[in-house]
């Protein structure tokens, strides 16, 4: 099954593109630029999502839900909000179809024009903001820390599966607070949630920091995000938590009353991730024989393969395969045991590698009679054989070894494709020889961050948080710069 994947030495892109095909994740759609997720593409989304929700509730959000249509004038109240978006927008401005009689099928009504035309969400800050003026009146309403899951459309032009497509999920998370420093400390504190997840759950490590000018969200203030290094050397954006300031409270008109009875505008966040995660967590660790799952988002986590001939020989598998089952079941691990008579052994094996599946159990007439089994890990492809009565406490430790293992193998990775450049000439060498994260210093103008964009493709992924300030000269300008920030070219 595997051999149809192309090679990623070969071609990084098309191997992607494959892989997310064959292992079932998605598929492109008939409507252009949006795709289907398949059952075990969502199976995984979900495992993603149900983490991330329980890590929002456990920090105080709930989750509601909001219009997928906005007004249009709703976007003409953030000046900044709007001109970041206007391009990528959707617009429904007619609300019937009727009969076209002389060509048959259907056409527009042009007598059902709306009054005013309906934005499809590209985001819903101002959707969001406009109830808000209803929810907040005191100091007693505050804070108010929302979550919803929900997808959007954002009419994008070049498509990737999961990577960038004009229709995607997500959930965005939208707090007010009564001063700034609360919001602050909110937009930090859901980096952290997003950076854990990302390094605890998905096994990928991620460079925390803030956005340049040029980057940030449009409407914010300040952009916090994490950056991922793929595979091929490219970085992926994680995650972003922006710190709205009070510019949605004043567009919207936002106030509560203070303690003392004063009316103050709110201050305001926005933060989420969507299924362009999934991207992040196929480039990170696949091969080419297929997707590599950490444990913690893997659907299936074990699964078990009978290899027999005589129809009785399956029966006595089966006991013991299936007391394995409910055995690890009872642990929270989720197995399957595949007993299909429609494929040979061999084949379930490619199937399951290819679908990233963390650990095999194989068990023979051979077996039963050693009272052993076969257990093979995807991450290292090693087998090995273990005792029966051994076997659920020995998988249930595989798999914390396997999940560190699949983090260690990205962060030394990472590690080994960062590297530093202090000048522009050594710059664009190791972005073309090497490619990774470069930290370089820069002179903190939106001019010379263009420049540098528009002569190597690489842009500044993040001013690191909590890096040592390090005075030095910008690599292009040569002007002086307060420190280094992250170069790379990016998805």
């Amino acid at each position: 099954m595997s051999k149809a994947i192309p090679s990623r030495s070969e071609d990084y892109s098309l191997w992607y593109n494959e892989l997310v095909k064959k292992a079932g994740l998605a598929e492109n759609s008939a409507v252009r630029g949006s795709m289907v997720i398949k059952p075990y593409g969502f199976a995984i989304w979900e495992k993603m999502q149900q983490t991330l929700d329980k890590m929002f509730k456990e920090s105080g959000h709930e989750n509601a839900y909001f219009p997928l249509f906005i007004p249009k004038s709703f976007f003409s109240k953030e000046a900044d909000h709007v001109e970041g978006f206007a391009k990528e927008c959707a617009v429904v401005t007619h609300y019937r179809l009727k009969n076209d009689e002389e060509k048959g099928g259907v056409t527009v009504d042009p007598d059902a024009k709306l009054e005013e035309e309906l934005i499809v969400r590209p985001t819903s800050e101002t959707v969001i903001w406009d109830s808000y003026k209803n929810w907040i009146q005191s100091y007693r309403d505050l804070p108010l820390l929302i979550n919803q899951w929900a997808n959007v459309v954002r009419w994008e032009m070049r498509t990737r599966l999961f990577l960038r497509t004009a229709e995607f999920l997500w959930q965005e998370g939208h707090t007010a607070h009564a001063t700034k420093e609360e919001a602050e400390a909110e937009t930090k504190q859901m980096l952290e949630v997003y950076a854990d997840f990302a390094e605890k759950f998905m096994a990928v490590p991620v460079t925390k920091g803030v956005k340049t000018e040029n980057e940030r969200f449009a409407g914010a203030l300040e952009t916090y995000c994490i950056e991922a290094m793929m595979q091929d050397g490219k970085a992926l954006q994680a995650g972003t938590s922006h710190f709205l300031g009070q510019n949605f409270a004043k567009a919207f008109d936002v106030k509560y009353a203070t303690k003392e009875g004063k009316d103050e505008y709110v201050w305001g966040t926005s933060w989420g991730v969507s299924t362009r995660l999934m991207g992040a967590l196929i480039m990170a660790h696949s091969d080419d024989d297929g997707l590599v799952l950490p444990p913690k988002l893997a659907p299936i986590q074990v699964v078990i393969v009978p290899i027999y001939r005589k129809d009785e020989e399956l029966e006595k598998i089966s006991e013991v395969a299936n007391k394995f089952k409910s055995e690890l079941q009872a642990k929270g691990i989720s197995v399957k045991f595949d007993d299909r008579d429609t494929q040979k052994p061999g084949w379930k094996f490619a199937e399951y590698e290819l679908k990233g599946v963390p650990v095999r159990i194989a068990i023979g007439p051979k077996d039963l009679e050693k009272g052993t089994v076969e257990i093979a890990r995807r991450d290292t492809k090693e087998k090995q054989f273990v005792e029966q009565d051994k076997t659920v406490d020995f998988i249930e430790q595989l798999l914390d070894e396997i999940q560190e293992n699949i983090y260690k193998k990205a962060a030394d990775f990472k590690e080994e494709n960062t590297r530093t450049a202090d000048s522009y000439e050594e710059f664009k060498e190791l972005l073309e020889s090497k490619g990774g994260f470069i930290y370089a210093h820069w002179d903190g103008t939106s001019e010379t961050e263009e420049k540098i964009k528009a002569e190597t493709k690489a842009t500044i992924r993040c001013i690191p948080l909590n890096s040592n300030e390090e005075e030095g000269t910008c690599i292009y300008s040569g002007k002086p710069s307060k420190g280094r920030v992250l170069f790379a070219k990016a998805y």
